[in-house]
């Protein structure tokens, strides 16, 4: 069963010839439509942009993004050129929103042939001399400006998931091309690696260390456990790690604990799973993972690993 979320484009969905269990019409904000559909179960989920209010922001969607699993997603586009732009459609790339239809033609064709990431890649800006993630400026809650540092936030969702060493390898590929700085929340593991530009600090010092670095590309903060900051990044990865102990001991915590997971940015990290290990935790959690990533060597570089997922990210750029 389907929902249909529409506004000053409700006709076109008229002739979708789909079975609809809710519709609702009218201008909410993201909040409201994530409250209303996080626990609602759908196949498919029909949005008119006209129906989010502020939808010229992109920024916007991030929380719908973050809340609802956006493969279920099909966003009807507006004739608004802001929506209609280079930018504003790459940005939805980057959060996960890659079905998106501007006629009742595609979205018919989209309801039966759903949009993967590699479909849309072309539509990606990847910007040959600077970080174009979102090209756009971002201003959030805390009145942190940034024109082209794109902020990435690295979050355990299980315990020792391995954020810490994870951005120490992606800084060090990224510092090829890049001017990259590392920040660290409530911990000070940091200081291990030697490097002036991987700092530390406390959470309510977060959103001051990020303005005084923002004249770089790109900041990957390491979001620990209680330290909050992810309305302050462009993007959040969240970890997961694939042992059953640690799987199992986050669910007898919270036992919604996946149910809150979907439509966000989830890898595998420090897997040592194969690939039916992986299908059959997919289905067992209803996830879908962003990535998986392999036990790795800190030591080295692991640009083969690592190149594709910061291509998935839209970071992506070899040296020549």
């Amino acid at each position: 069963m389907n929902v249909i979320v529409s506004n000053l484009n409700a006709d076109k969905f008229n002739d979708l010839n789909i079975d609809v269990i809710k519709s609702i019409s009218g201008e909410y904000s993201a909040d409201e439509i994530v409250q209303t559909f996080s626990n609602f179960f759908f196949n498919r989920m029909f949005l008119d942009i006209t129906s989010v209010q502020n939808y010229a922001d992109v920024n916007v969607f991030r929380k719908i993004s973050m809340g609802l699993d956006t493969s279920k997603i099909i966003l009807l586009l507006s004739n608004d050129p802001i929506v209609n732009s280079d930018s504003y459609i790459s940005s939805l790339i980057s959060m996960g929103i890659y079905n998106f239809a501007r006629t009742v033609e595609e979205l018919k064709y989209l309801y039966d042939n759903p949009n993967s990431y590699k479909d849309v890649a072309h539509l990606q800006i990847i910007n040959t001399n600077t970080v174009s993630y979102n090209p756009n400026n971002i201003v959030d809650n805390s009145g942190i400006r940034n024109n082209s540092c794109v902020i990435i936030g690295f979050k355990n969702y299980t315990l020792h998931a391995g954020a810490t060493s994870l951005i120490y390898m992606l800084k060090k590929i990224l510092s090829k091309n890049y001017s990259v700085v590392a920040i660290e929340v409530n911990r000070k593991d940091f200081m291990f690696y030697n490097d002036p530009n991987m700092i530390s600090c406390m959470s309510s010092e977060l959103g001051d260390v990020i303005n005084r670095n923002s004249n770089v590309n790109i900041i990957l903060v390491d979001l620990n456990d209680g330290a909050g900051g992810e309305n302050l990044c462009n993007d959040v990865i969240y970890l997961m790690e694939s042992s059953t102990l640690m799987i199992n001991r986050l669910f007898m915590l919270d036992n919604r604990c996946f149910d809150r997971m979907r439509g966000r940015k989830i890898v595998l990290n420090k897997s040592l799973l194969d690939n039916e290990d992986i299908k059959l935790l997919q289905k067992e959690s209803g996830i879908t993972f962003f990535s998986i990533l392999p036990n790795l060597n800190d030591r080295l570089i692991n640009e083969d690993v690592l190149y594709p997922f910061l291509e998935s990210l839209g970071l992506y750029r070899r040296s020549n």
